[in-house]
Formats: C-alpha cells, sequence, structure tokens
C-alpha cells in the first residue's frame, strides 16, 4: 500500500521524515508485539481480565489545563466535516521519526504492547483464537512519574497492534482500526500517560494498580489519527510507531485504542501534539544532543547533466562505466537533487551556490561558482538546485578538452544548502568520472541513470550566547559521503573472475599538492601521461619495433639506448613484452588459467598484501575491484607455479606494475620471464641468501665510489638491509613515484640485474650530503620519507636515471665482489662451531627434503588422479561405442525398409509415368483431329463466302439487266416508278417469282451458320480437354520431382551412399 498521507496532515507542515520506508508483510497482520511467557501473562494480568468495564473514572484536570486556550499547534491540522461546521471532525498529526536512535536488543526500547495474534477463519474474515493467546514483554512494574509531567487518561481500552506498512496512511490506519474495533475479542482496560514534553514516554498503565504494561518513545511516534464523527470508530483513535536501529530492520506497527468518553479523544490527540511542541532547553543539550551526535541525518543526492541540442532544447548526457560522457565546448546544466531520508527533518531554505572543479580531493578555495538557474523544492523533502555551465570559461579547459583513449578525468560538484536551525551552510560535495568527447559525437545505448550518492550529517546542539530564542541552533560536526565511507573499509572481498581488462589510464587533472609532512610517499603516486611530444622517439621506435617483429629471435641494437631514454607509455605494454621474450607465449597464458583455480597455502599473506600495493592508484584503491581482483590472481598463481618461492612479500608491487600496461596474461608471463631468466627469484630462497649478497655487493660499491658515506654508514652501524630491501625485492616500485620506476623497469628489462646496483648507487650519490648530515634514525627516517618525495618531479627522476645510465658497473667487479662475499663466508664458518654448522646445514637439508617429498607426495597424487581420469574417460568411451554400435544397427534396419519404400515409390512412379504418357497421346491425337475440323471448317466457310458472293454479283447483274428491258417495254414501264422501283399494283408478283430463290439462299446461310456455331463449340470442348489434360500432366511431374526432392529422398540417399562405402571396406 502507498505510504499516502492525508490532505490535511500535507496542510498542517509538521516535521515528518521522508516517505522511503522498510515495507514489512504485504498486509496488515495482527500478531503479538513481544514473546513473552504465557503462564507468566495469566499470572500477571488475570485481573485485567477480569476487571469491570465501568471503571470509576479518574479526574482529569491536568488535561484540561493543557487543553485550554486557543495556542495554534503545527502538528495539528482540524478537519471541517462534510456539513462544513467548525466542529473537530479529525485530528490528525504527522509526527517526526528518529529511525536509529532505539536499539531493538534492548529490553527497554522494546514495545511492550499487548496485540491478537490471528486465527484461521473462513476468507474474507478475521478470527481471533483463544483469548489467553496473549504475551506480555517482561514482567509489569510500577514506575515512578514525576507530578506535572504527564497527563493522565482513564477509562482507555487497548484493542491491539497490527503490522503496517505504510505507517503515514490515513486510509490504512482507518482500516486496522475498523478491524480491531468490530472483531477484537480481547481488550485491554488502560491508563493511558502521554508527558508534556518531547523527551519522555507514551505509557499505558494498569488502572488498579498503575503497573506499567507497555510503553512508546514519543520520537518513535509517526502519525496519529481519529476515527471519523459518522463511523463505529469515533471514539476510537491510533497510533503507529516504528520498531528497529536502521531502514534495514525498521517495523511499524499501529496500536489501537478506544475511549469511554467520546470527547476524551480530542484531548488525547492534543496532549500528544503538545509534547512534541514543548522542548525544554535545560534538557535538550543533554539526551538530545546526544541522540543528535549519535544519529546522523541521511541525504540522498542525485547529480545529472544536461547538453545543449543544439535546437534550444538540454538532453541528458549518458552514463558509461560510473562515468559521464560530455560533448566539449557545449552549454551545460547540472540538476542537482537533494533528499532526506533518515532522521528529523531538516528544512532547507536556500541553495547559497553551485560550484564545479576539475578533480577530486579538492580543496574549497579551487572550486568555481557557476551560473543558479533555479532551485526549490515541491513536497518539502526533495530540494533542486539547478545550475548553468559556461563552457567558454577557462576554469573548464580539463573539462572542454577532449580526453585519450580508455582515459577519464574527475570532476567534482559542490552545492552549499542554507538549512533552518544549522549556523553556516552546509557544502554538499559530489565526485564523479567523465569522458569528454568531441563535439559532433553521438552515442548510442548507453544509460542515463543520473549519479547517485549518499550523505551522512552529523550534528550538535549548539546554543547561541546572547540570544533569548526558543529555537534550537545546531553545528555540523561532520559531513561524510557513502563513497568515503567505503573507502574506510578494510574487510577484502575480492571477486574472482576468470578474465580481466587492462586498467584504464584515470586522470586526475590536479596533481597532489606536494608536501613535506613526515607522512611517507604512498606507493603508486604520480600519473604516467601517454602523450608523446618528440616525434622523433616515436618514428625510431616504430622503426624499430617493424625490424624486431620480423626477427622475434633478435634484439636490435638501437634498442638499448632508446631504452635508457624511456620507453613511450603508449608502447611499454608491447616493449616490455619483447624485452622479456615473452610475447607469443601461450603456454604460460593456458597455464595461468589454470593456476588461478587451484589454492595456495599463501593465501593470507597476499590479501594481507593486495591493499597496501599501489593504494595511491586509483585502479588499485577500490577494496575488491578490479586492480585487486587482477593482482590476486596473479600472485596466488605464481605462489602455485613457483612452489619453491611461493609468495613473498613485494612481489605484488612487481605484478602491479605490469598490470598496469598489460592483461592478466602477459603480466604474469612477464612476471615469470623476471623472475626466472632475470635471475630475480634467486633473492627470495634459501633464506634470502642471495639478497645477502646483493648487499655486501652494494658496501663494496659505496666502499670503491662513495667512501666518506660508507664509512658514516659503518660509523652509525647502518647496514645495507635496513635501507635498501625494498630496492632489490620490489624493483623500486614500493616507494618511488610512477614515471621513474616505470623507467627503471625499462632499462632493467634491458640491461638485467646491474640496473639495480647503477640506481641504488645513484640514489646514494644524490643524496650523499643529506645523509651525511644525519644520525642513524635521521638517516632511517629519510630513506622512508623524503629519499622518495625528492624525485618527484619527473626533471628530478630523470636526472637521477641519466646519473644512473652514466654509472658503470661491469660484472668482473660484481663476480669479485661475490668471491670475496663468500670468502668471508666460509671464513666465518671454519670459525664457528662445526657443530652448530652442521646442525645448520642439516636443518636446512631436511628442509630441502620435507619439500621434495611434499613435491613427490603431489606428483603421485596427479599420477593417481590421471590414472583415474583415464580410467573414467575409457570407460566413457567404451559405453559411448557401444551406444553408437546399437545406432548403427537401428540405422541399417531403417535403410533396409527404406529401400524397400524407395522401389514401391519407382514402381508407383513409373506407372504413373505410363498412364500420363497415354493420356497425352490421347490428346494430341484429339487435339489433331479438332486442328483438321477446324481447318475444313475454315475451308468450307471461305468457299460459301464466295459462293455467295458471287450469286450476290449475279442478282445484281440480272437485276439490272430486267429494269433495263422493263423500261424498254412500253406496257411493262408503268410497273416502274421514276426512281426504279417496281410499284405497288405488280410486287405481288414480282416478289412471287422471287421467293422462293431467296428463301432457298437464306436457308442455306442459316445452315452453313448452324454447322458453323456446332464446329466453334465442339473446337472450344476440345481445347477444354486438352487444357486439364495439361494441367494433370503438369501436376503429376510435379509430384515426381517433389518426391525425389524430400527430406526423406535424400536421407534414404545419403544412408544408401554410407551402406555403399562401407561394403568395400568390408570386402
Amino acid at each position: 500500500m502507498d505510504d499516502t498521507v492525508s490532505h490535511s496532515s500535507l496542510e498542517s507542515g509538521s516535521s515528518a521524515a521522508a516517505d522511503e520506508f522498510v515495507l514489512v508483510n504485504a498486509d496488515p497482520k495482527l500478531r503479538i508485539a513481544n514473546n513473552g511467557n504465557i503462564d507468566d501473562l495469566k499470572d500477571k494480568i488475570t485481573e485485567v481480565f477480569l476487571s469491570d468495564d465501568n471503571i470509576s473514572e479518574k479526574t482529569m484536570s491536568e488535561s484540561n489545563e493543557n487543553i485550554g486556550g486557543a495556542e495554534a499547534n503545527e502538528h495539528v491540522k482540524v478537519q471541517d466535516n462534510a456539513a462544513g461546521s467548525s466542529e473537530p471532525d479529525r485530528v490528525i498529526m504527522a509526527l517526526p521519526l528518529d529511525e536509529t536512535t532505539t536499539d531493538t536488543s534492548s529490553e527497554a526500547n522494546r514495545p511492550r504492547a499487548v496485540s491478537v495474534q490471528p486465527g484461521p477463519k473462513s476468507p474474507g474474515a478475521l478470527d481471533f483464537g483463544d483469548p489467553w493467546r496473549l504475551r506480555a514483554a517482561s514482567a509489569p512494574t510500577t514506575p515512578e512519574l514525576p507530578e506535572g509531567q504527564y497527563i493522565f487518561f482513564s477509562n482507555v481500552t487497548y484493542l491491539g497492534s497490527a503490522s503496517i506498512n505504510a505507517p503515514r496512511s490515513e486510509a490504512e490506519i482507518n482500516r486496522n482500526m475498523a478491524i480491531l474495533n468490530e472483531h477484537s475479542q480481547l481488550t485491554i482496560p488502560v491508563t493511558l500517560a502521554v508527558p508534556n514534553k518531547s523527551e519522555g514516554l507514551v505509557r499505558l498503565l494498569e488502572p488498579t494498580t498503575n503497573t506499567e504494561i507497555a510503553s512508546y518513545k514519543i520520537h518513535r511516534i509517526l502519525f496519529c489519527a481519529r476515527g471519523t464523527t459518522d463511523s463505529n470508530e469515533r471514539n476510537c483513535f491510533a497510533f503507529t510507531c516504528s520498531h528497529g536501529d536502521n531502514t534495514e530492520n525498521v517495523v511499524f506497527q499501529c496500536h489501537v485504542f478506544r475511549c469511554e468518553i467520546l470527547d476524551a479523544v480530542g484531548r488525547i490527540l492534543y496532549s500528544f501534539a503538545s509534547a512534541f511542541r514543548k522542548i525544554p532547553r535545560q534538557t535538550s543539550l543533554g539526551s538530545l544532543a546526544g541522540i543528535l551526535e549519535d544519529t546522523p541525518f541521511c541525504f540522498d543526492t542525485t547529480l545529472e547533466i544536461k547538453e545543449e541540442d543544439g535546437k534550444g532544447n538540454f538532453t541528458t548526457c549518458p552514463r558509461d562505466k560510473a562515468a559521464f560522457k560530455l560533448r566539449s565546448r557545449l552549454e551545460k546544466k547540472i540538476i542537482v537533487t537533494i533528499t532526506q531520508t533518515l532522521n528529523k527533518e531538516l528544512k532547507i531554505e536556500r541553495c547559497f551556490g553551485m560550484l564545479v572543479c576539475p578533480g577530486r580531493n579538492v580543496k574549497h578555495s579551487d572550486m568555481h561558482l557557476i551560473e543558479m538557474v533555479s532551485m526549490g523544492g515541491s513536497d518539502g523533502k526533495t530540494y533542486t538546485i539547478v545550475g548553468q555551465w559556461d563552457p567558454n570559461d577557462p576554469n573548464f579547459n580539463v573539462l572542454n578538452s577532449e580526453t585519450p583513449k580508455d582515459s577519464r578525468v574527475f570532476m567534482t560538484v559542490a552545492i552549499d544548502l542554507v538549512m533552518v536551525g544549522i549556523q553556516v551552510p552546509v557544502r554538499f560535495q559530489i565526485e564523479t568520472k567523465a569522458k569528454i568527447f568531441p563535439q559532433n559525437e553521438r552515442f548510442w545505448y548507453f544509460s542515463k541513470k543520473p549519479h547517485h550518492e549518499q550523505f551522512y550529517l552529523k550534528l550538535k546542539e549548539a546554543e547561541l550566547k546572547g540570544s533569548t530564542s526558543t529555537e534550537l541552533s545546531y553545528e555540523v560536526i561532520s559531513l561524510e559521503s557513502q563513497t568515503e565511507r567505503d573507502r574506510r573499509k578494510s574487510s577484502m572481498k575480492l571477486n574472482l573472475s576468470p578474465t580481466m581488462a587492462i586498467p584504464e589510464n584515470i586522470q586526475t587533472p590536479q596533481e597532489e599538492e606536494e608536501s613535506d609532512s613526515d607522512e611517507p610517499l604512498m606507493s603508486g603516486t604520480g600519473t604516467v601521461s601517454k602523450e608523446i611530444t618528440d616525434e622523433e622517439i616515436i618514428q625510431r621506435w616504430d622503426e624499430t619495433l617493424k625490424k624486431w617483429h620480423q626477427n622475434l629471435g633478435q634484439r636490435p641494437k638501437q634498442v638499448h639506448q632508446l631504452a635508457r631514454k624511456g620507453v613511450p607509455e603508449a608502447l611499454r605494454g608491447e616493449v616490455w613484452q619483447l624485452l622479456a621474450g615473452c610475447q607469443d607465449s601461450k603456454e604460460i597464458s593456458e597455464a595461468y588459467r589454470v593456476l588461478i583455480m587451484k589454492d595456495t597455502p599463501c593465501e593470507q599473506g597476499i590479501l594481507r598484501d593486495i591493499n597496501r600495493t599501489f593504494p595511491a592508484h586509483d585502479y588499485f584503491k577500490e577494496t575488491g575491484g578490479l586492480g585487486q581482483d587482477s593482482l590476486y590472481k596473479i600472485s596466488k598463481a605464481y605462489s602455485v607455479y613457483d612452489e619453491e618461492v611461493g609468495y613473498c612479500q613485494g612481489l605484488s608491487f612487481l605484478a602491479a606494475a605490469l598490470l598496469l600496461h598489460m592483461p592478466e596474461e602477459q603480466a604474469f608471463g612477464v612476471l615469470v620471464k623476471i623472475m626466472f631468466d632475470y635471475n630475480l627469484r634467486d633473492i627470495f630462497k634459501h633464506g634470502f641468501e642471495e639478497l645477502q649478497l646483493k648487499f655486501y655487493q652494494l658496501e663494496r660499491l659505496m666502499q670503491d665510489n662513495i667512501l666518506d658515506l660508507y664509512e658514516h654508514f659503518m660509523e652509525l652501524n647502518l647496514e645495507a638491509h635496513m635501507y635498501a630491501s625494498q630496492w632489490f625485492l620490489t624493483l623500486f616500485t614500493a616507494k618511488f613515484p610512477l614515471f621513474m620506476v616505470f623507467n627503471i623497469m625499462d632499462i632493467f628489462l634491458s640491461e638485467g640485474m646491474g640496473t639495480i646496483f647503477s640506481v641504488a648507487l645513484s640514489l646514494l650519490k644524490d643524496n650523499r650530503k643529506e645523509l651525511l648530515a644525519l644520525d642513524f634514525e635521521g638517516i632511517l627516517k629519510y630513506f622512508r620519507i623524503h629519499l622518495p618525495k625528492k624525485y618527484r618531479s619527473e626533471d628530478a627522476a630523470n636526472e637521477l636515471l641519466r646519473m644512473a645510465v652514466g654509472t658503470k658497473i661491469s660484472s668482473k667487479k660484481l663476480k669479485k665482489y661475490e668471491k670475496e662475499y663468500f670468502a668471508v663466508k666460509e671464513a666465518q664458518m671454519q670459525q664457528e662451531d662445526p657443530v652448530e654448522r652442521f646442525e645448520r646445514e642439516n636443518k636446512r637439508l631436511l628442509e630441502a627434503n620435507m619439500r621434495l617429498e611434499t613435491e613427490n607426495d603431489d606428483l603421485a597424487h596427479e599420477l593417481v588422479m590421471s590414472k583415474i581420469t583415464l580410467r573414467t574417460d575409457l570407460d566413457a568411451a567404451e559405453d559411448k561405442v557401444e551406444i553408437l554400435t546399437k545406432e548403427l544397427l537401428q540405422a541399417t534396419g531403417v535403410l533396409t525398409e527404406m529401400k524397400e519404400e524407395k522401389n514401391r515409390l519407382d514402381t508407383e512412379s513409373f506407372q504413373l509415368k505410363e498412364m500420363c504418357r497415354r493420356e497425352l497421346e490421347k490428346a494430341e491425337q484429339e487435339a489433331s483431329r479438332n486442328n483438321a475440323i477446324i481447318a475444313e471448317y475454315k475451308m468450307i466457310c471461305t468457299q460459301l463466302s464466295e459462293r455467295l458472293d458471287k450469286q450476290t454479283m449475279a442478282a445484281k447483274e440480272e437485276v439490272v439487266l430486267i429494269k433495263a428491258q422493263v423500261k424498254g417495254c412500253a406496257r411493262c414501264s408503268a410497273l416502274l416508278s421514276t426512281d426504279g422501283q417496281i410499284s405497288a399494283g405488280d410486287a405481288g408478283t414480282s416478289q412471287t417469282e422471287s421467293e422462293p430463290q431467296l428463301l432457298e439462299a437464306r436457308k442455306q446461310v442459316r445452315e452453313l451458320e448452324l454447322e458453323l456455331a456446332q464446329t466453334k463449340l465442339a473446337l472450344v470442348e476440345s481445347e477444354c480437354k486438352t487444357q486439364d489434360l495439361t494441367h494433370q500432366l503438369n501436376g503429376a511431374l510435379n509430384e515426381i520431382q517433389a518426391s525425389k526432392n524430400t527430406w526423406f529422398q535424400k536421407t534414404f540417399n545419403s544412408l544408401k551412399e554410407a551402406t555403399a562405402a562401407k561394403k568395400p571396406e568390408k570386402e
């Protein structure tokens, strides 16, 4: 049910909590509020059930004192009835909610009200079971209620409680009130005690003994309502109360009461309103201030950016991977919506200003004010601020410049809100990411959901000096976003997905402020740009790589010098793989996918170090994010791959540097090559004996090159392992800025282990003066804090690397130092007790033996598992062969049936062809006969036409001749008129003479016409028959062709071919 608040409660302007509640149960259900013991309950409240309903009415003088007067109540709204009278019809209050100040685990804060448990009944009706199914929370007590602090109302009956979904819905409260008033069979007479201030409890007391039955904190009551005057609930009232310490476990209950005195209902609700209006000044600094400090005000904010579409309108900018997709040089609008979701409502008066700045973790002074378009709220709980962003402002050049591919920029939007009761504006600062595209870029199929952020505001009450106002004033203790809270989480939740993409290069436009504090420089500090300013360098690398790819087995000569100058960031992934010799190592990639699925005994060590690896880099900063997930899998895979070394602290830094330039599989391949081919794994073996050798070699180099610093260290007893351990174990990746780390990696992969000595010796030379002036602890602090910070600028780092490249350390000298080291070790071993030496050697051999036994057990286990797997596969193959043999037999039987069916169909087809042929011959003969008849008919018609024409001409000539003779005769000429016609007197005679011939001619014509019609009719009938036969022939031919092209015929043909192919094999 929707949380719909009545119109009257909205007009009252009450400060209620937000409408975002956790809804419990789909429909309100009557239930027992607490789980007490039924026997104890029977013993304790027997008197309540057996007491007479006509309890003596207590005096209500205290309530009358509070009701007198016409003081306005901001929490109470009186509705007029339908007739328009001023008599109060209903009193409804919306009261504030504080969901976090009550601990549901505490017995004192649990609702001790009683309610009726519903029983089964016919559909559509409620049934209430045994009246003794009533439970109490705890044994009744008799509270000491201070006089003057409570208003008591007697003759009140508690009808029960129900779980409710919408605690501010007037309709749902009235529905529960009607149900309980009509069906409740178990009611409890109580005395209602309402405090006269907001710090008290609403108490339900047993009328005769004043024993407390239940109590509810005032600030937990959300809504009060009275039954309508024209219903049976006119003498009833109810209030909703929240139970729970946060929005996840909050439960809302509706408690219903009935008064014997009708007028007391309005007085009771007015007492509730008075309690909330009266906040004692002297006590608010105590408990209320503690509540405000412990309970944060929760605000839900959304950030939306709109761009001009060229038509005078603004369209919403899409988001992809939590980053806004913006077009450069377009006017934009920023829309921020803020909604309070927890604690008492803080009214927002106005927005003091909206500010924008590129970057994150920016200072307030770096923010830039933008033009405000509008501000305001529609429902009193949601406040919207709209600002206009001018793209031509030079302060926003970073956010108007296209970002490189696979990179993002940060931006910060802040709003300063002026809230009622808070002395200074509160700044809500929202950080988000953006990608800048060209102005004409088009986006497809991206989400346009706004950016969400949640803020937690903690306040404390402050009393203004010299102020006599009774209004409260607050001070801001802290304002924290959910993102900031998540960053502090230390729990490890890794998403071990099998695939992972290359990390994006996230840019922070503003560099971190250089600080000389005692905080060490975090690993992963510094941004490395992919922009290339020297076109000659990129051209030389392009030529070198083309030549290199043509012959991967031979490294071009110019690679050595190019690597010393630094590999371009965009090419580092490819070049590092070529230098390490694993550009096409499919075997390692396949092994990696298998290794990440195995368990490792180094799990805890890996998880512990992941949060410490490159915490300053955005890709590895997020706990359980993509970067930490990839780093975990690579470290785990290598610990399984190299069981002798396993995992040692420091490997994660090297793996992280590789992950920033290539996918997981390729990074794992380069890591393996570095450890094995560059002999870095020797440092981690046999109790770090090789590392001790490196320390000795470094000290000897110091003695030969910087003697004064060496002697200074010796005087202070400062040994190399105290400051140089991370240099060798992590290849300088743990403390120094990334651009320096990557350049050292370029030279290391090109020249080998000697690079570490060159860089280490150059570091000591470059900082010689500072180190000579420090004592033991100062030197250690300098190495830990100030030395890495000295190379935060690229110029200082490049200068150091030029010094390192110029430092020549020959392999002969290192070999000489190595012999000296082993000679010294041998002398020491000769001087020590042989027993101790043998014991140490024995211990080492035992450890090696145990390791080999473990490997042997693992190999034996794998062998057994392989045999089991092979046996299983063989059994499965045999079963499959058996199944295929059965299918072959079935297919052979089906093939035989198909052959028989084919023979039958061939016979039918031959018969059908013969029938069609015969019919076609008949049709052709009939057509030939008809054609002959037609030709003969045409000839006859032609002859008759010629004959008729001749007779007509002869008749005309004869008529002309007769007329001439008649005119020549004197007697006969009188028979002709002047126009040559025969006169009437002789007409009959002439007609009689010529009539037999004319009749004969007409008769012949009619006979010929009749014969012609009959011939035409016969011709048409023959043509119809011919056409029918032609259609039948075509249909038969089509059926024959279709029968040949059916799937059945094709299947039959394929089976026939397969059988024919197998017969020669058997033979």
